[in-house]
């Protein structure tokens, strides 16, 4: 029990590649899209695609009969049926918001016990996906959604669509929620599954349409959901009871995230928005509603929403490319024949035990949160966290939304950090952002102060073995085809064994839980002396094994040999017993940069007449 606990400690908490599921898992979700695109299309729609998934359903784009972009919502039909209901309740509060900047609700249907949303396709691209390609977000752009998203935040408090006319909260802003028309510069809020009628308004006072509502226990009950960790604020973190305040503080994460190039809100001491080249003004208002004080938090909410009016009128230069350095070296591989297909990055860390800080007993109070993103992403992951360490976890996430492979191993001395890597990108396209992306996560690792360890590695989902057995008193047992990839560098490397970086350097790692038979080890110990970086990663469960891998060989004279080991391993697969997963990373030669120290980045602000060039 404890080893299958354990597992949910290894990837970053993202949505599960369908390449990591086992053959019926898989077939039943390709199943079900099937169908779900069969009934959409017996209803009338066409052009059907999938176009997202999350933790509780499915979403689909199509077009009606008269050529509407449309999105359809699909409920996950294995989650318990209260939270499949969600689905109608979040049609019910989109029926409630009308705004431009929100699509609107087409309609609610069920067929059968499957329950499906229509709404309003929003034009454009998430601004996740948006900021994966283009990395930090200009100033302008950053001020330019701000204000449409507050323009949104004022109608929600001032709602009069609603019967009670009380407030609505959406509770789950966030990049991946904002859909953003790149052509018109223009956002659509969607996902509105987190959304609630508020308890309490901006003032924290409550919202009540009689006496008998003041006296109701609803009013000291919070009605929220809990929205996504790496944006939420504090106050719905805690299960406050739910506010405007609530939104307020995704925007400022929001906004923080775009304009610095990460994927949550915890780097914030570190990365800072007054370091970000945001107008000063802005810039400090973000800073202040990102605070760690309440009050502060309050004042720089109702500033920012008073006087957002006014900051659309700031004078920006046109949109110049950033400068940055890269801190570590990143490989494209455009010639590569891995570059003609997909890769379906997966991330997996070890040695995440040493970034842990003792639980405070603020976190004991969240265990009554009855929420499957509570599960996912807390419980299992960052409880214990600090702040910056849980920057850190997230910035090395990002780096799997891209098309890479490698690994990155980072040493935490008293004197500073050193990392070792080796990182290649299979989209020339995205090398800037994903640049900026490994920027983020040296910066961040500068400023935690620990002695240890952390290896990541990151593998194509796509190549994964995977072998299957009826019950654990079975071997795995792989089928005669199956073999682990590898590719041949086509530039050749001259063998240096002083710099070789080997998979036992650091020891055991005390977080992997399953251990390999004896002769499995003698042969990865084999595969060392071999010019080689890559990974080999098994994950044992009770009746499935997966063998997750990328090998580049780099002595393109010892092929036949490495070929060799590499199948022999898999023929020792039938000798694995025990659950968990262990990990072994090679990186190809010692290229190690050191980095000192660092609290912060220093200030640094939009300049105040940007028509003036500064050399």
């Amino acid at each position: 029990m404890a080893a299958a606990q354990g597992l949910k400690h290894f990837y970053i908490p993202e949505e599960q590649s369908i390449y990591l599921l086992s053959h019926k898992d898989a077939q039943k979700l390709k199943d079900w899209f099937r169908l779900c695109e069969e009934q959409l299309t017996l209803l009338g729609y066409r052009d059907i695609s999938l176009i997202g998934k999350g933790a509780f359903g499915f979403a689909f784009a199509g077009k009606s009969p008269d050529d509407r972009e449309l999105v359809f919502k699909f409920s996950r039909i294995n989650l318990p049926q209260h939270v499949q209901d969600r689905l109608e309740e979040e049609a019910f509060m989109l029926s409630q918001v009308d705004h431009p900047y929100v699509p609107e609700l087409f309609e609610f249907q069920r067929i059968r016990k499957q329950a499906i949303l229509v709404m309003e396709r929003a034009i454009g691209e998430d601004l996740e996906q948006y900021s994966l390609k283009h990395g930090p977000m200009p100033a302008r752009l950053v001020v330019k959604i701000a204000v449409q998203l507050c323009e949104v935040l004022h109608a929600l408090r001032k709602n009069r669509v609603a019967e009670t006319e009380r407030p609505i909260v959406h509770g789950d802003i966030k990049p991946s929620n904002i859909v953003f028309d790149s052509v018109a510069e223009r956002v659509g809020v969607v996902d509105w599954g987190s959304s609630v009628f508020a308890q309490l308004d901006e003032k924290g006072q409550f919202i009540a349409n009689n006496v008998m509502d003041l006296m109701s226990g609803d009013m000291h009950q919070t009605n929220a959901r809990l929205g996504d960790v790496y944006f939420i604020g504090e106050e719905q973190l805690n299960g406050g009871l739910s506010s405007p305040r609530f939104d307020e503080q995704g925007l400022a994460s929001t906004l923080y995230a775009l304009a610095s190039g990460q994927s949550s809100r915890f780097g914030r001491h570190v990365i800072h928005p007054n370091a970000l080249g945001l107008p000063k003004a802005f810039a400090q208002t973000l800073s202040a509603m990102l605070s760690d004080d309440p009050d502060i938090r309050r004042k720089g909410g109702d500033y920012l929403m008073a006087n957002i009016k006014h900051m659309k009128n700031i004078v920006f230069a046109d949109d110049t490319p950033f400068k940055y350095q890269a801190l570590i070296p990143c490989w494209t591989k455009a010639s590569s024949k891995a570059s003609s297909k997909d890769v379906d990055t997966v991330v997996y860390s070890s040695r995440k035990s040493f970034l842990r800080v003792e639980a405070d007993n603020s976190t004991e109070d969240l265990r009554y949160i009855n929420d499957a993103q509570f599960d996912r992403y807390y419980k299992n992951y960052m409880q214990g966290m600090g702040e910056t360490e849980k920057a850190f976890i997230a910035a090395v996430g990002r780096l799997g939304k891209f098309p890479v492979v490698g690994g990155l191993a980072v040493r935490w001395q008293p004197e500073g950090v050193y990392i070792d890597s080796s990182l290649n990108l299979y989209n020339p396209a995205l090398k800037q952002s994903f640049e900026m992306s490994v920027n983020n996560v040296v910066t961040l690792a500068r400023a935690i102060h620990r002695v240890g360890v952390f290896k990541s590695c990151m593998f194509d989902a796509r190549a994964t073995l995977h072998v299957e057995r009826d019950d654990i008193s079975q071997p795995f047992v792989p089928a005669p085809h199956q073999f682990i990839p590898y590719e041949v560098s086509q530039v050749g490397h001259v063998e240096d064994k002083i710099r070789t970086h080997s998979y036992f350097e650091d020891g055991e790692d005390p977080d992997e839980l399953l251990r390999l038979p004896d002769s499995m080890i003698s042969l990865i110990h084999a595969l060392n002396e071999i010019h080689h970086t890559g990974c080999i990663i098994f994950e044992a469960l009770p009746t499935h094994l997966k063998i997750h891998s990328y090998y580049t060989l780099l002595d393109e004279s010892k092929e036949e040999t490495f070929s060799a080991l590499l199948r022999q391993i898999v023929n020792k697969v039938p000798l694995i017993d025990g659950q968990g997963i262990s990990g072994f990373m090679k990186l190809p030669y010692k290229d190690t940069r050191f980095f000192e120290h660092v609290a912060r980045l220093p200030d640094k602000f939009y300049p105040r007449n940007p028509k003036i060039k500064t050399q």
